[in-house]
């Protein structure tokens, strides 16, 4: 064999070699079920937990709404119509009526429904969401052995969507600890374990896929979404970390099907300990209050106020009573910082307030005509109460006089006794009427309407229409591209609106 044919050999040789090793490799990768599905440590942190998740049945009282032999709701023309049609008409006394005199409205009824739940305490504390217990006439825990036992309602957060539950235990529980929720990182894996379609004791698995998501479900939202199945059943359920700590509770999904695709979202355990600390405590949420209401810092509000980048909140109204303005911050100022912590948007100050204690000095870090300044307030306790005031629209007459002026797309006047009467405009708002919108306009796209009151134009306070016009001017001057509005409504209540003056 001379040189020239020994290279290709050694060549072929050493590709069989390396091709044996992929293969071996891969048939490796393949028979291990621990790399292909997930760590080893899921079954040992679910034997270890198991026991504390519990299963919650409630039942209610419901009015029927029809009784029982109300005709079941069918397309027209469809084939079952003219079977039940019969069915239902031969049940029926005279005239097509039900048996008896019944109006079919029939008897009060009983309906039951089951969610999960876990034990924090083995004195007999669980936790589970507010929903799953909403409006019960009674509400039972099921343990994982299936001993049942009549639960009572220590208190909830509806805002959270959680609650807190007590029973007696008949013999010695097992319960679970709080881990920390701000330790996790995108890809962790976590174990999810619920009464699933009421299938009890179920454990799933899967990955942090997000966290700090807001879904606009409430004013506190930063959940954790996580890919491990969650299905109807689950809410109040835990979600563990591999140390077997909770550090989660499911709360929802989403999913066009009623079943699991794969995104779940937990409230975080940061936020569950402070809210079960409070409901244990004193059975309800004291929750700290700055007395400001805020809006979002747009890439136009910023650059009227000089902001750069964009972020933090704008602080659109004070309350006269509330802790902020002995403080002395204005509407017009933009909160970027509370009690040491980074405000990027409206919803990280309304949980961070929210989330400090009531009476605590605190300092708060806001952008004042292009300057940081820092205040230092006192928080207040945030009340809380049941009704909510319906805003009701009423319809819009048609200006009865001629516009005094043009601008910005909207028709402006002075405010006089009609004005005020005609918009049911209190006497403590001050400042320019508008009476019309261009619908064309940047106005009516910014959901300005007839009505409002602008009070001030670039954080001055204007009292015509010519006002407006002469600062509006002055801005397109100095080569500005938007224009910053204070606008109040009919009861007093102000926004800042940015309009482009181009």
């Amino acid at each position: 064999m001379t040189a020239a044919t020994i290279a290709p050999t050694r060549l072929r040789h050493a590709v069989r070699i390396g091709l044996a090793a992929l293969a071996i490799s891969a048939f490796g990768a393949l028979g291990n079920p621990a790399q292909a599905r997930g760590p080893e440590g899921i079954a040992d942190v679910a034997e270890k937990v198991i026991d504390a998740v519990v299963n919650i049945s409630t039942s209610q009282t419901v009015e029927a709404k029809g009784g029982a032999n109300t005709m079941p709701q069918l397309p027209p023309g469809s084939p079952f119509e003219e079977f039940f049609d019969d069915f239902f008409k031969n049940r029926r006394g005279p005239g097509g009526g039900s048996k008896g005199g019944d109006s079919g409205s029939g008897p009060p009824r009983k309906t039951n429904s089951l969610g999960s739940g876990f034990i924090i305490d083995t004195s007999g504390v669980v936790v589970t969401n507010n929903h799953v217990i909403a409006d019960a006439d009674e509400i039972n825990v099921i343990l994982n052995d299936g001993t049942k036992i009549k639960a009572e309602l220590v208190g909830v957060d509806k805002k959270t969507d959680l609650a807190v539950l007590k029973f007696k235990p008949t013999k010695p529980l097992v319960a679970v600890k709080f881990g920390d929720s701000d330790k996790l990182r995108l890809g962790d894996w976590v174990v999810a374990i619920g009464n699933p379609f009421s299938l009890g004791g179920t454990v799933t698995a899967g990955i942090v896929s997000a966290k700090n998501r807001d879904i606009s479900s409430g004013p506190y939202d930063s959940y954790i979404q996580t890919d491990a199945a969650i299905n109807r059943g689950n809410s109040g359920g835990p979600l563990f970390n591999l140390e077997g700590d909770v550090i989660g509770v499911n709360t929802l999904i989403i999913s066009p099907s009623g079943g699991s695709i794969g995104i779940g979202f937990a409230v975080p355990s940061k936020t569950v300990a402070g809210v079960v600390d409070q409901l244990r405590q004193f059975g309800e949420l004291r929750r700290g209050w700055l007395g400001v209401r805020i809006q979002s810092v747009t890439d136009e509000i910023a650059e009227s106020l000089n902001i750069k980048p964009p972020r933090g909140a704008l602080v659109a109204g004070v309350d006269d009573k509330g802790p902020a303005k002995p403080a002395g911050i204005e509407p017009g100022d933009v909160v970027v910082k509370f009690d040491g912590k980074d405000v990027k948007d409206p919803k990280d100050l309304s949980r961070v307030v929210a989330d400090t204690a009531v009476g605590k000095e605190v300092d708060v870090v806001i952008i004042r005509k292009g300057q940081e300044e820092t205040k230092k307030v006192t928080l207040g306790r945030l009340q809380d109460p049941e009704k909510v005031q319906a805003a009701v629209k009423t319809d819009e007459p048609a200006p009865e006089k001629p516009v005094t002026q043009k601008a910005l797309g909207l028709d402006l006047a002075a405010l006089n006794k009609d004005l005020r009467t005609r918009y049911k405009i209190k006497d403590s708002v001050k400042g320019v009427v508008v009476t019309n919108v261009d619908a064309n306009s940047d106005a009516a796209e910014k959901r300005l309407s007839a009505g409002d009151v602008i009070v001030e134009v670039a954080q001055e306070a204007v009292s015509s229409g010519a006002d407006i016009q002469k600062r509006v001017d002055q801005l397109k001057k100095d080569g500005k591209k938007s224009v910053l509005l204070l606008v109040s409504n009919a009861d007093g209540e102000l926004r800042f609106v940015a309009l482009s003056v181009q």
